[in-house]
């Protein structure tokens, strides 16, 4: 059985807020008393995580339940499953890679708000020049 859309979305938001915290699976697994075998599996929605533990997450994770349940592209829902949206698409596909996650991590760590700006500004420029030239 296919794992169900809203499953692989909190799923993917237990992975991003756990690495943007810097916990390992086997971290979280032992504030849990679980192995990190269940909470990769929680993470690719294999696994449903129920109400409590949801709420478990919550607390350690220092995060609403709320939080991981934001961003849901609601195309996902529809019986077909996958996002409809391909802008969405893309959005989900890069936004749960540790590479975008690390990223976020480390540019949130800059303390000097106009380096912070001009390195944001640089990625931004790089980013359209290869879009030109690839077009």
């Amino acid at each position: 059985m296919p794992n169900h859309p809203v499953d692989a979305h909190v799923g993917s938001r237990v992975r991003l807020r756990r690495t943007l915290l810097g916990l390992s699976q086997q971290k979280l697994g032992q504030n849990l008393g679980l192995t990190f075998q269940q909470i990769q599996k929680y993470e690719r929605g294999t696994n449903r995580i129920g109400a409590s533990r949801l709420y478990e997450l919550s607390e350690i994770l220092d995060v609403p339940l709320s939080f991981f349940f934001d961003e849901m592209p609601k195309e996902s829902l529809a019986l077909g499953g996958g996002l409809a949206d391909p802008e969405k698409a893309f959005e989900h596909q890069y936004m749960s890679k540790r590479e975008t996650l690390e990223l976020v991590r480390a540019y949130y760590k800059i303390t000097d708000l106009e380096v912070r700006k001009r390195i944001f500004e640089v990625i931004k420029s790089v980013a359209h020049q290869e879009h030109e030239l690839s077009q």
